[in-house]
């Protein structure tokens, strides 16, 4: 709860803020804030994660200051040393990855998670999380207006900003309310920054791989279930063939979405030791349980999951349970996965306003 956690925070003086690995906006964005705000009441604080920061999102206001874990003994030294590691957006610590899992756990800290998850694990402290947010941003931006919300400089509304953005898909989820767009509004009124230019920054920088890997990828969109599920897969061989990289395939999951009559898109990406798998699903049609059956986890209307087994096997097997835990029918006549045309059409224009841009 908000009133066993700000207290801490006011009281206590070193501080290791960290994320989950591949870290996205309102990973950073979360991190950054809540690092400022700290900063602001005059704490010790480093950041520190075991992913760099993709490339869009390096513009955003004090990136530099966060750290790459590499084992070096200045880093074991404050991790060990520090009153509270506050844990944003991750609230399972195998999301932190494998360098900072160890050293998290194994220090002495207060530790306090701030996030939007469903079912946080127990080794936590205490705890500041709601499922029902619309990001942990939201959670940042509650408790700072609680303390001080005249703390809220250009810098932090920058990266609350960008947090709520891209969590909640350009505003576009569920999980936005009334009360999401009172704190965009309070965001911008207090930043000077203009929401054209930031969502250019997080969503209109891509290379010609990408490109050229959404074109091979969208290739691959299957329907099932009587058009209510859909997938696409990216293999190992078309991203050495692109050029391009697994972060590159971050949003290809909503194409499939768009297309009307489906619940859930999948998106099956092969990786070097396995597959990973990303659910997403529109309106009351949930996926963290389905997700959660395979050892993963996430938010209601997106999750993931990994596995250390090979593409096609995780797609049979993914694709056989979906009946089981979305009440989809059983019935899934033959199709060879070819679109109708209308959708085909609608696809196509997709593709080209992307690759204008």
């Amino acid at each position: 709860m908000l009133e066993d956690v700000l207290p801490l925070l006011l009281e206590k003086t070193r501080f290791l803020i960290t994320t989950h690995v591949r870290p996205d906006g309102d990973a950073v964005g979360s991190q950054l804030a809540l690092g400022l705000f700290l900063q602001k009441l005059g704490k010790q604080v480093a950041m520190i994660n075991t992913d760099p920061l993709p490339g869009n999102l390096d513009w955003m206001p004090g990136v530099e200051a966060i750290e790459v874990f590499n084992g070096a003994l200045a880093q074991h030294e404050y991790i060990g040393g520090a009153d509270v590691i506050v844990v944003v957006d991750a609230n399972a610590l195998d999301r932190l990855g494998r360098k900072m899992a160890k050293p998290v756990k194994n220090s002495g800290a207060l530790k306090i998670l701030i996030d939007h998850h469903t079912e946080p694990e127990t080794w936590f402290d205490r705890t500041f999380a709601r499922d029902t947010a619309s990001s942990t941003g939201e959670l940042i931006h509650e408790l700072i207006t609680a303390h001080d919300p005249d703390l809220i400089d250009e810098a932090i509304a920058t990266a609350l900003y960008a947090a709520i953005l891209t969590d909640t898909g350009s505003f576009r989820y569920s999980s936005v309310t009334p009360a999401v767009h009172r704190i965009v509004a309070d965001l911008l009124e207090r930043g000077s920054m203009a929401p054209p230019a930031v969502h250019a920054a997080l969503y209109e920088t891509r290379n010609p791989e990408w490109v050229r890997l959404l074109a091979l990828v969208l290739d691959t969109l299957t329907l099932r279930y009587d058009g209510r599920l859909s997938y696409l897969v990216v293999t190992r061989r078309v991203l050495e063939e692109t050029g391009a990289t697994t972060e590159d395939t971050e949003g290809f999951v909503g194409y499939g979405l768009a297309i009307e009559g489906v619940e859930v898109a999948l998106i099956f990406t092969e990786t070097l030791r396995g597959t990973k798998v990303s659910f997403r699903s529109k309106g009351e049609t949930y996926v963290h349980d389905w997700a959660r059956a395979f050892g993963g986890g996430g938010h209601r209307n997106a999750s993931g999951a990994y596995f250390t087994r090979p593409l096609n096997e995780v797609i049979d097997d993914v694709l056989a349970s979906a009946p089981r835990y979305l009440g989809l029918s059983d019935s899934d006549p033959d199709n060879d996965g070819t679109l109708s045309p209308e959708d085909a059409a609608y696809l196509s224009t997709l593709l080209d306003m992307k690759s204008q841009r």
